[in-house]
């Protein structure tokens, strides 16, 4: 397996002339702030630069991106043709994501989501909203239940569209909160049990469709469900 070498690792699933990607650790940022902590761009134009010998500053472009807590698979650019291709994938939705979510509860087997959501930038969170709510903005998602153990329910989930905690907030909303995601309704605050599992898109250049997964975190209560998400 081969990584980054910095403080934290991270693992990296894919490199070519012009991608890297990766399965981010939670607790990392994606794209640095205020915190000063670690972020993975900043983490992976360091090893670039070490790796290659790079001198002066290194492009890397921050396609999307993760909420801190949740773990999973990223792509990052390496060329600026790159990152304004795959940038318009995600604008036209054609960078398709799944998620494994560990929840609250026993789920039903399948199910879809669509509510509107608004978020207030101030406290950083979002709330379910009525779709008459100025700024409001629709948010679809569906999910299959993959396993249950412990009072718990591993879904797996697809995105239809991309809003800022939308699967926190509708989980939550709808009766299943993320086990560990304490500020939208779960008990527990030992870490978001979110991971970006798969991701799927054009490769910039070859223009041939790509499929990536990173496994899940090597801790519990992820190891209650490694059968069902594994393989």
């Amino acid at each position: 397996m081969k990584t980054t070498g910095t403080q934290p690792d991270i693992e990296i699933l894919f490199e070519d002339n012009h991608l890297l990607v990766i399965n981010k650790p939670s607790g990392v940022l994606s794209q640095e702030d205020r915190t000063a902590t670690p972020d993975v761009l900043t983490l992976c134009k360091a090893y670039l630069k070490k790796e290659y010998g790079k001198p002066g500053n290194v492009f890397l472009g921050l396609v999307h991106r993760l909420d801190k807590p949740v773990s999973g698979v990223m792509v990052l650019a390496k060329t600026s043709k790159a990152a304004s291709r795959l940038s318009d994938q995600v604008r036209r939705r054609k960078l398709k994501k799944t998620y494994l979510a560990i929840v609250e509860g026993s789920a039903p087997s399948n199910g879809f989501l669509d509510d509107f959501l608004l978020k207030d930038p101030n406290k950083n969170i979002t709330r379910i909203v009525s779709r008459d709510t100025r700024g409001a903005k629709e948010a679809r998602l569906s999910f299959q239940k993959l396993g249950e153990a412990c009072g718990k329910s591993l879904l797996k989930v697809n995105l239809m569209t991309g809003r800022p905690h939308q699967i926190r907030v509708q989980l939550a909303g709808h009766g299943y909160p993320i086990t560990g995601d304490s500020r939208y309704g779960s008990a527990n605050a030992s870490g978001i049990c979110l991971h970006a599992r798969e991701i799927e898109f054009s490769h910039p250049t070859l223009k041939k469709s790509i499929h990536f997964s990173g496994n899940i975190p090597k801790k519990a209560p992820w190891t209650l469900f490694k059968s069902f998400s594994e393989g």
